[in-house]
């Protein structure tokens, strides 16, 4: 394990620590294990421990990965993209679930702020841990849902997060934000699209 690895363990045992344990003694321990897990994070973040803690420890309770849902939509041999403000470059519509939503509306409503479109989730083609396909270094743990989405109405439009929507051919992709979608998950998107009788992918 990589020490993202191994310090993300950490800061997630003093986090679930620190809400289930009433001693003391075990309390003032769970806060030094996170204490350790940012300074180690720290070396490599560019980062002080005291951000690292402050942007981790903004919930209490047992720590889970977090959610993010991405929606593959397809007209033909071509793939819905949006271009990211953050970094300039594209990617599946999509973004973190949102607390009282279902995966699928999740997705839905991802790909109509960001695109303008309306869609459906009509399959959950993967279910993929970060970790293990090839995104950059993340300090959360995340696990990646996509989703194969039909168009129901809508248009081109871009939003607060986006810059520009455009449909690319799956062969022909742009400069990915790979932090968000690899040309792997794309590809093996389309894949679900043509044949949606192939099951769920997951880790």
């Amino acid at each position: 394990m990589s020490v993202l690895d191994l310090s993300r363990r950490l800061l997630a045992l003093s986090q679930t620590g620190l809400a289930f344990s009433q001693e003391e003694y075990d309390r003032e321990r769970y806060r030094e294990m996170g204490q350790i897990a940012s300074q180690l994070l720290a070396l490599e973040s560019g980062l002080t421990p005291d951000q690292l803690r402050a942007t981790w420890m903004v919930e209490d309770g047992y720590s889970t990965p977090k959610v993010d849902v991405r929606g593959a939509v397809f007209r033909g041999d071509q793939v819905l993209m949006v271009k990211e403000r953050v970094d300039g470059k594209w990617t599946l519509p999509g973004g973190w679930a949102d607390v009282n939503d279902t995966p699928s509306h999740a997705v839905e409503k991802e790909i109509e702020q960001e695109s303008g479109f309306t869609a459906r989730a009509v399959k959950l083609a993967a279910i993929h841990d970060r970790n293990k396909h090839n995104h950059p270094k993340f300090l959360y743990h995340v696990w990646k849902l996509f989703f194969i989405c039909d168009i129901t109405g809508g248009d081109f439009r871009t939003s607060y997060e986006t810059t520009d929507v455009k449909f690319f051919p799956v062969g022909e992709l742009p400069e990915l934000s790979t932090g968000r979608s690899t040309v792997a998950q794309i590809q093996n998107a389309y894949k679900h699209h043509l044949d949606r009788s192939l099951p769920t992918e997951f880790d």
